[in-house]
């Protein structure tokens, strides 16, 4: 076989191992694919008791419920259609309020509730840090201020 046959053997078999790969990974991770799981792909999908899943959605108004150890909170999260009761022990975002978005990082249990190793809080592009709130942000802007003119 000539050097020149023998190269383009070997480029078509790699290219044939990386789609392999590629199509192996894509499968393998199909069920992974979405970033979190809203209450509503819980209730559908049903994930496994214990396995890793990532939920994510709205804290509901008025579910937000402190223990008397002060770490364990136990909350509702919805997406407007479904609810999901969570709980997480540790210390919580300061941004973590009824009616913000939060995404937990945890495990379903066997009762359906989400125990959450991990809480992130969110908010909206219109968020003021708590030390800001009322405060005009405005006062004192004019167009000499910005580089644009």
């Amino acid at each position: 076989m000539k050097a020149k046959h023998q190269r383009l053997t070997l480029a078509v078999l790699a290219l044939i191992a990386l789609v392999g790969a590629g199509l192996l990974a894509a499968f393998a991770l199909q069920d992974q694919a979405n970033y979190f799981y809203t209450p509503s792909d819980i209730v559908e999908k049903r994930p496994a008791v214990g396995q890793a899943i990532r939920l994510g959605g709205m804290v509901q108004e008025g579910s937000i419920q402190r223990a008397e150890d002060g770490v364990t909170v136990k909350f509702t999260v919805h997406d407007g259609a479904t609810y999901q009761p969570a709980t997480y022990t540790g210390i919580t975002p300061d941004l973590f309020v009824e009616g913000s978005g939060v995404v937990a990082d945890g495990k379903l249990n066997a009762d359906g509730l989400f125990v959450a190793d991990t809480l992130l809080a969110k908010h909206d592009e219109n968020y003021v840090p708590r030390e800001l709130e009322g405060i005009d942000m405005t006062g004192n802007m004019t167009k000499t201020d910005t580089l644009i003119e």
